[in-house]
């Protein structure tokens, strides 16, 4: 074993008996008697567990476990709290405050052995889990740095961490679906499932069983019971991409659904109580379609809560060579392709195309790019653009 543990304690007996047992199941121990030496330590040194006593001179166990929250995560330990004559108050507070356990002196060989490898377990889980969200981040970032494009990361900064619904507008083809999955990655709910439903691709006889489920025999070819997606959401993400599809009656009751907090399966005599937070989106004119009367006012404010506008490319032509060579580089890897360049000339031919099909027409002309031209240097001949 390579983790690192830190005791911090004021008893010499505590502190040595501490570590002895600790360094025979192979664990790397330092010791130190107060809280200044603990933070002066952490500040020079990683330690992946910290057992810290309560009851300490000057900056108390409470106090020092505030000052160890501020820490960057990858650097800060799991702490483990122990004291001699702690109470049920003292050991609330030490949990609210990010404490791992609370452990009562005299301390067991065998409790020392369960929690500290409870306590590693813990950490090793949430670095696994924060480095998941970074590459899950990675993927879903947004590329871009035109006027509009940096006012969409920074709006999707500000409102990710809520549990507001969003409504994103733009285009086909400007990348909705894109920014949903990253606003999904940015919350609090990234550890939990995202669900896409493309409201435009499920016949109309078919997106109530969809979304909400149903029970078995509840119609014909039902031969068993199906959760929905947004049972399948629970917790998490669910996204209704082309939301403006949706048929009046089954906007109605996905309105219910998110006024009521439920969902009932087709079928079914009870409704089952969901907890998604709901991204849609659309390329339609929403306001335009309630005019029209095919889409339900009560709905839309309710989905409307926060409003994204996802930019066509050709009101950011200066991030197409951003997208270009992200989108050489990413088929190059996937085709075992030699790295390519652009021209000037070549560069220029893209920015100046009109882009009906925005960034899904680049990626795919760049996806052309790499499959039809061996040559390392890509020229505006080698430029495969609709006429």
């Amino acid at each position: 074993m390579n983790e690192r543990i830190l005791i911090v304690d004021d008893e010499p007996g505590i502190r040595q008996s501490l570590r002895g047992v600790l360094e025979d199941d192979g664990y790397q121990v330092d010791t130190v008697e107060s809280g200044e030496k603990c933070l002066d330590l952490l500040s020079r040194r990683s330690f992946a567990l910290a057992f810290l006593d309560v009851w300490l001179p000057t900056l108390d166990g409470l106090d020092t476990l505030a000052r160890i929250q501020e820490i960057p995560f990858d650097d800060r330990p799991v702490v483990v709290m122990i004291s001699g004559h702690g109470s049920i108050d003292t050991a609330v507070r030490a949990t609210k405050l990010g404490a791992f356990d609370f452990l009562e002196k005299p301390l067991t060989i065998q409790k020392i052995a369960i929690v500290t490898k409870n306590a590693l377990a813990h950490r090793r889980l949430e670095l696994e889990n924060t480095q998941l969200r970074g590459d899950a981040n990675r993927q879903y970032r947004i590329i871009g740095e035109s006027v509009p494009m940096r006012a969409l990361r920074q709006q999707m900064q500000l409102m990710a961490s809520t549990n507001g619904r969003v409504l994103i507008y733009g285009e086909s083809g400007v990348g909705k679906e894109l920014v949903a999955h990253a606003i999904h990655a940015m919350s609090a709910r990234a550890s939990q499932p995202f669900v896409e439903v493309n409201c435009a691709a499920i016949p109309e006889e078919l997106i109530e069983s969809e979304l909400f489920g149903h029970t078995k025999g509840s119609f014909g070819g039902a031969h068993e019971s199906k959760a929905g997606k947004f049972r399948k959401a629970d917790g998490g993400t669910i996204f209704l991409d082309e939301v403006g599809d949706m048929s009046l009656r089954t906007q109605a009751k996905v309105l219910r659904a998110l006024e009521e907090q439920r969902v009932e399966p087709v079928g079914a005599h009870e409704a089952v109580k969901v907890d998604a937070r709901v991204i849609a989106a659309t390329n339609k004119n929403l306001e335009l379609e309630i005019e029209r009367g095919n889409f339900r006012e009560d709905l839309f404010y309710r989905l409307n809560v926060i409003p994204f506008h996802v930019p066509p490319l050709r009101d950011r032509a200066e991030d197409i060579p951003l997208l270009a060579d992200h989108f050489l580089a990413e088929f190059t890897r996937a085709y075992g392709r030699k790295p390519k360049e652009m021209t000037p000339q070549a560069y220029e031919t893209l920015e100046e195309y009109h882009w009906p099909g925005n960034v899904r027409e680049l990626r795919n002309v760049m996806e052309r790019i790499v499959i039809l031209n061996p040559q390392i240097r890509i020229d505006a001949r080698h430029v495969p653009l609709a006429t």
